[in-house]
């Protein structure tokens, strides 16, 4: 039987991750010290691995497929294809981002302010690269974690760290200089893999549930029944997809209407449309938009 090799990334994605397969139709289950999830598709096998060792994985073909950062491909520098962007994480829909990071009273106050300083951080290639590219002499050294500490007890002079919305970088002490990267979450395939047919068509069919499930998270579906003598207002103030869907009903007075919306947006939406003479507004939650 053919089976693909999925990588899971193993930390703080990891429950996003089977979270989000989960709403894609698959069932991946961990177990208490088991680097190997089951999961309810007997073409696939899935691994735990940690997303800074995602890419080199996938590369030499120990895994077929596997979610990990932008940031760790690049640090990486693992020859992969990347299927599609999958932006999600453990606790927004934003990119993290790779930040420097000094003492609040640090003089550093711009990237060229780090020539002839000490740096500290996991993503030492790519910052490397990045202060090279500007012609900046900084020594940069690998942190094993607790990066943001260097810099507050003056180990280093500056730290480069991912955070997403910079709060605990604040609640510390610390200020952030500039962003080197935004990055976010990639499906990433063995080059190989994606040249045996069977496994790039399994491939490619994951990548278009994921993606279906993170544009679902997005929308509502809504219905309502609205008078026909009010139907052009009500029209007017409908999101869709492609156009709203309008049905006859047994009163010839009165249609159904069918609609997807922002689910930020619902809130204002649903009052403007009650106003207007929308009657029995249901607003349900979709699984996946293809």
């Amino acid at each position: 039987m053919n089976q693909l090799k999925l990588g899971v990334p193993k930390g703080s994605l990891e429950e996003a991750t089977i979270a989000l397969f989960r709403q894609a139709g698959w069932d991946i289950r961990s177990h208490s010290r088991n680097y190997f999830p089951s999961i309810d598709d007997p073409e696939i096998y899935c691994a735990l691995v940690r997303s800074q060792e995602m890419a080199t994985y996938v590369a030499n073909g120990t895994l077929d497929l596997g979610l990990t950062g932008l940031d760790w491909i690049l640090e990486t520098g693992a020859e992969v294809e990347e299927v599609c962007d999958l932006v999600y994480s453990k606790s927004s829909d934003q990119p993290c981002r790779w930040v420097l990071v000094v003492p609040r009273d640090s003089p550093i106050q711009c990237i060229e302010d780090l020539e002839g300083k000490r740096l500290a951080t996991e993503l030492v290639n790519f910052t490397r690269s990045y202060l090279a590219e500007r012609n900046i002499s900084c020594e940069v050294e690998f942190s094993w974690g607790t990066t943001e500490a260097k810099a507050v007890e003056g180990l280093v002079d500056a730290v480069v760290e991912i955070t997403e919305t910079g709060n605990t970088i604040r609640a510390h002490g610390l200020r952030i200089v500039c962003d080197l990267l935004h990055t976010h979450t990639r499906l990433i395939a063995n080059p190989a893999a994606m040249h045996d047919p069977w496994k790039r068509r399994k491939i490619e069919h994951i990548a278009l549930l994921l993606q279906a499930s993170l544009a679902a998270h997005h929308k509502v579906a809504l219905k309502m029944n609205a008078p026909k003598d009010k139907l052009d207002s009500i029209l007017e103030l409908l999101p869709s997809l492609n156009s709203p869907t309008v049905s006859a009903l047994s009163d010839e007075g009165w249609v159904a209407l069918e609609t997807v919306a922002d689910r930020h947006g619902v809130r204002d939406l649903i009052p403007r449309l009650r106003e207007h003479g929308a009657e029995g507004i249901l607003e349900y939650k979709l699984h996946k938009i293809v």
